[in-house]
């Protein structure tokens, strides 16, 4: 199967950069969304707007039609109008067929084509990706949690700016879960970097798991969405999760991660002579914690989706799931039961040790920050947690009022953000918040969001721990 070669998307990238109208506007969904039918008319595509409508209700003559169902191309080459097409699909699918309907537009076999040549990419990416090809022309987007909220994701798309030659993109995981598209939303960022591999990296977030896709609606998204290859589709998902980096170095002053940042792992002893089967389990006492190195991180084994929260598995753990805190010192998440707490004195030893002026971290919503006393809301889609000799530290959060289902009438609408990192030394965040996409099609929830915990915390961590 081919995928896209350097030449053809540089020879894309032109027509990337000059899309920068967008296509999609909250306007535009506040005053033309379209109630879901259970059989719709034709799709027509109107370029000056995002909204797919029936072609009785859109009075103007259409400049585009939408090509469905998606074929994979016959030369298996990613387009720019391949993936246009694609998130306008997606947009209207949502709003006019059931989602078990899905298949008619999106077959699974263009699915597996799309998610094996977006793993081929991906297993190849060290844990930490370095965005170092950056010019006086660059830009570099960071984006935060996304949670299966497509139309908000196709508005910050079109709002940044599409990935071109001198934009680039950090995504900081967690696309699924809780919003009704996760699956749509996780196939719209593998197209894209699919399309541009060296400027869209998609780092893992904690819900990129298979305890946490079982727990918050992923899983049973997928099954329902493709029924009887449901299954099939659901463990594509898994392996692809499996080779999202972990971390990112953009320029050489900036670290991103999903939720922060990791110790250092003491070596362990070696095993004497004749007591091969002996385990030896490692669990540093809170006293004995450091921060870890890079050297470290780019070692660790992140092709496990639920690894025991032991030996050399810490730092994963520790990436995806760590929060700062306002208390000095280095210690275990109790609140969450995994990963690590970090206060001020460690952001400005992590920055000092790595030379580095910028942390970018995700990771809490609104409703954690609501049981964080000390730190910032999310009311704007960001905060500023650690501002610190060496530099700060930033919470960004992508998912505008969130989360999509919520068992109570007041809902926290919080915006959502994303960060823009511009020359000469992209440590300088500029940073760009936006309302929700509203109304959102109406949709069905994949879990029982009135009994799930809301923010991660008091998870049942013994279920974590899931055989192969």
């Amino acid at each position: 199967m081919a995928c896209n070669s350097d030449t053809e998307r540089a020879a894309a990238a032109s027509a990337s950069q000059s899309s920068s109208s967008p296509l999609l506007t909250s306007q535009d969904h506040q005053s033309a969304a379209s109630p879901a039918a259970e059989v719709a008319e034709p799709p027509v595509f109107d370029s000056s707007s995002s909204i797919v409508t029936n072609s009785e209700d859109n009075p103007s003559p259409p400049s585009t039609e939408l090509e469905i169902p998606i074929g994979w191309p016959p030369d298996g080459k990613l387009s720019l109008n391949w993936i246009r097409n694609l998130m306008s699909v997606f947009d209207w699918a949502s709003r006019n067929i059931k989602p078990t309907q899905l298949p008619d537009v999106f077959p699974v076999e263009v699915f597996d084509s799309l998610v094996l040549c977006a793993s081929k990419i991906l297993h190849k990416e060290p844990n930490c990706v370095a965005i170092d090809n950056l010019g006086s022309e660059s830009t570099v987007v960071v984006v935060g949690d996304l949670h299966g909220q497509l139309h908000d994701l196709v508005f910050l798309l079109h709002d940044a700016g599409f990935p071109s030659e001198n934009r680039f993109f950090v995504f900081n995981g967690d696309y699924v879960d809780r919003g009704a598209w996760g699956l749509e939303s996780f196939l719209i960022l593998l197209a894209w970097k699919v399309f541009f591999p060296r400027n869209v990296y998609l780092l893992r977030g904690n819900h990129e798991s298979k305890y946490c896709t079982s727990v918050y609606g992923f899983e049973k998204e997928v099954l329902t969405k493709y029924s009887d290859r449901g299954k099939h589709v659901y463990r594509k998902c898994l392996g692809c999760f499996e080779g999202l980096p972990l971390a990112s170095i953009v320029g050489k002053h900036v670290y991103t991660a999903h939720g922060g940042i990791f110790r250092h792992i003491p070596a362990t002893p070696k095993r004497s002579k004749g007591k091969k089967n002996r385990k030896i389990a490692f669990s540093p006492e809170p006293s004995s914690l450091s921060i870890g190195s890079f050297e470290e991180l780019n070692k660790a084994r992140r092709s496990v989706l639920d690894p025991p929260w032991e030996g050399s598995n810490l730092i994963p753990g520790d990436v995806l799931w760590s929060d700062p805190s306002m208390t000095p010192g280095l210690s275990p998440n109790k609140e969450r039961g995994i990963g690590l707490l970090w206060g001020p004195d460690c952001t400005d030893n992590f920055l000092k040790k790595f030379q580095l002026k910028l942390i970018i971290r995700s990771h809490e919503g609104p409703d954690a920050r609501e049981k964080r006393p000390g730190l910032g809301g999310m009311d704007e889609g960001y905060t500023i947690d650690h501002i610190v000799e060496s530099g700060k530290l930033i919470t960004l959060f992508s998912a505008p009022d969130y989360p999509q289902f919520q068992g109570t009438e007041e809902r926290y609408r919080n915006k959502g953000a994303y960060i823009v990192l511009g020359p000469p030394n992209f440590d300088n965040p500029v940073f760009h918040s936006f309302e929700a996409i509203t109304p959102r099609p109406k949709a069905n929830a994949f879990y029982n969001f009135e009994e799930v915990i809301d923010s991660d915390e008091e998870l049942d961590l013994a279920s974590m721990v899931t055989s192969p």
